[in-house]
């Protein structure tokens, strides 16, 4: 469907409540198992309450910051018009892509939902060569699909389903729709008809697509999540053939043949990640058939999980007296930060077991009150009930001997409002792509000479098509008074003016100009910088060890990064954020940043006015976030004489 490229319309940001509605819709019409008590997405105190459960099923089928747009192509032999529309998002770390794709009523997974969320559809297989012809357009034949019959009970007709090859049985490279009941099929050698039809692959317009403009995401070698568990070796020995339809088959038959010998696949070995230069006993991964856990193991998993995140802050953060942390941190922020990154989550089975609602403390103000009473650490209550950390025992025995555990990626769960990576979290949520922090950056303006002045600088013989600094500019006006003798004879730091001085840099349009003919002479210093005025002004941004010459200069005064800070709905106060393309700086990746440490909701649209071509991003942060926002920039190499703010709450300007 998508092998040409569709006419995708502007992204429209998600709403909270839109994005919410579309997640469950998704649960409901994949049959995902949630939680057995409703969580919700409640908010607590101005705060988004910490939860994992069906809020962190949610995220991890559509993130937060969630866009959504309409689109129209062709499909099918007579090149139907179809429309629709693409939800598009970016998981933590990682650029946005298109994650749904609705037709009508139906929802339909992208590859990179599949990925990140293993056994939501059911998973065909198919020989490698046949799954490349399906990947340029073709449908999958019956006698193409592998290890079976039995196949997968929800592969009925018109249900959604994925296909892998048998090289790679793990990782979904085709979306498609089922054609016919192929769950039924007691037999595919020798059947006909059209298996599965391909609504989307890896290698399409869909895959393509990306905001920043990059090739689409590479696929994964392997998803052990994805492993049905089934006995390979015995559903091998079934296939003997496969043959699929290609739409570009001149003879009519109705597909290619493909014959081959019974193949064993290799034996799938289950995969840990683990936090870099930690070792431990593997945590043992919890299986979705799986018992649940008991209130007092739940209590037990957040408290060790506590505990790691404090180990994890203390022994990356050893210079520092509070360990990367900055005082007083939030009750948000010590679940976010120094609770999820360190559970051991892998599957949405684990999430809905995992919940904060399901410990004895029922919420994160209890939890912190028990941290306290352990004397682990000291809080205090604010005005409106919130609770804030005033200091973390990082030397308390149970921080210092606390042996950490195996923790495997966040591959397919995450926390509602952000949650961490393996157990990598920073002090403020730092994307790993994030390759802006720390860079250095310095603002150089040039100046080009016009027409006019030529004649200045070919007495010095230099070019007046060049770009040259203002220390450039000196010696080339000092050469030019030498060669035509204009010095004073009775001071020398006056000018005297010949005909071209006069033309082409005292014009007379002003009163200056005019007292400066009728005197007949300039101070050197005033003469170099009104000559430097009459140069068109250009600027270049330069990063890290980049010259002027490797970047291209751009007319014009040099752009600042914009914070405007509005109200909206009555009393809410947001912080929006423009401008930062131009200094190296991805704006997804600082809006990641920015949820996190402001413990606050984001989002990335498109700067209203700004060009299609050229698009200009504009983040939006909840609250008052101006000083956090100036720090991200600082740590980004933006200077705060770079930044300007505009304040509308107030109605005047900074």
């Amino acid at each position: 469907m998508f092998k040409k490229k569709p006419n995708i319309k502007p992204l429209a940001p998600l709403r909270s409540s839109d994005r919410r509605k579309v997640a469950d819709q998704i649960i409901a019409n994949f049959s995902i198992a949630t939680p057995s008590e409703e969580s919700g997405d409640k908010v607590e105190n101005g705060h988004d309450t910490t939860t994992i459960g069906i809020g962190a099923i949610r995220n991890s089928l559509l993130p937060e910051n969630s866009q959504s747009a309409r689109f129209t192509t062709t499909a099918g032999k007579d090149l139907k018009q179809v429309s629709g529309t693409v939800y598009v998002g970016a998981h933590p770390g990682e650029e946005q892509r298109v994650l749904w794709i609705k037709l009508e009523d139906r929802l339909i997974p992208t590859v990179y939902t599949l990925w990140r969320n293993p056994r939501i559809v059911p998973l065909l297989h198919t020989p490698d060569i046949v799954l490349q012809k399906v990947r340029g357009g073709a449908d999958l034949m019956t006698p193409g699909l592998a290890r079976g019959p039995p196949f997968p009970s929800g592969a009925v007709k018109d249900s959604v389903v994925a296909v892998a090859s048998l090289e790679k049985p793990t990782v979904p490279m085709v979306v498609g729709t089922c054609q016919m009941d192929v769950a039924s099929l007691q037999e595919v050698r020798g059947a006909k008809g059209h298996a599965i039809r391909g609504d989307h692959w890896h290698g399409d317009e869909i895959w393509m697509w990306s905001s920043g403009g990059r090739v689409g995401g590479q696929a994964p070698d392997d998803l052990p999540a994805w492993d049905s568990g089934d006995d390979r070796s015995a559903l091998a020995n079934k296939l003997d053939g496969a043959a699929i339809e290609d739409s570009d088959d001149e003879h009519g038959q109705g597909g290619v043949p493909v014959h081959q010998e019974p193949v064993e696949d290799p034996k799938l070995v289950a995969r840990n990640d683990f936090v870099e230069g930690e070792d431990g006993k593997p945590y043992e991964e919890i299986g979705v058939d799986q018992k649940e856990f008991s209130t007092k193991e739940i209590d037990d998993i957040f408290w060790n999980a506590f505990l790691y995140g404090l180990h994890h802050f203390r022994s990356t953060n050893k210079s520092d007296s509070h360990h990367g942390l900055k005082f007083p941190v939030n009750q948000s922020a010590v679940i976010s930060n120094l609770v999820l990154p360190f559970l051991p989550i892998t599957t949405p089975a684990q999430a809905a077991s995992l919940n904060i609602k399901k410990t004895s403390w029922k919420n994160a103000k209890k939890f912190i009150k028990a941290l306290e009473k352990s004397k682990l650490v000291k809080s205090k209550d604010r005005d409106g009930g919130e609770c804030v950390l005033l200091d973390i025992d990082f030397e308390d025995p149970a921080v210092t001997g606390f042996v950490p555990y195996r923790l495997p990626k966040k591959d397919a769960t995450g926390a509602e409002s952000g949650g961490g990576e393996g157990g990598k979290a920073g002090t403020a949520g730092i994307s790993p792509s994030d390759d802006s922090v720390g860079q250095k950056l310095s603002k150089v303006e040039l100046y080009k000479p016009k027409e006019s002045l030529a004649a200045i600088f070919s007495a010095a013989s230099a070019s007046h098509h060049v770009l040259y600094l203002p220390a450039e500019l000196r010696p080339i006006v000092n050469a030019y008074i030498e060669s035509e003798k204009l010095l004073s004879d009775t001071n020398k730091r006056l000018v005297n003016l010949n005909p071209v001085l006069a033309n082409a840099v005292f014009d007379g349009s002003s009163a200056l100009d005019r007292e400066v003919l009728a005197k007949g002479s300039v101070p050197r210093d005033a003469l170099i910088d009104r000559i430097l005025k009459s140069c068109a002004l250009y600027w270049v941004i330069l990063r890290n060890d980049a010259t002027r010459d490797q970047v291209k200069a751009n007319a014009g005064h040099a752009p600042k990064v914009h914070i405007t800070l509005e109200t909206r709905s009555g009393n809410k106060t947001v912080t929006k954020l423009s401008g930062v393309e131009t200094f190296y700086i991805q704006p997804q990746a600082l809006a990641e940043e920015l949820q996190k440490s402001c413990a606050s909701s984001t989002s990335v649209n498109q700067l209203a006015g700004s060009s299609p071509k050229k698009p200009v991003m504009e983040v939006m942060v909840q609250g008052p976030q101006k000083d956090a926002v100036i720090k991200a920039l600082e740590k980004r190499g933006v200077s705060r004489q770079w930044v300007e703010v505009t304040d509308k709450t107030k109605g005047k300007k900074k």
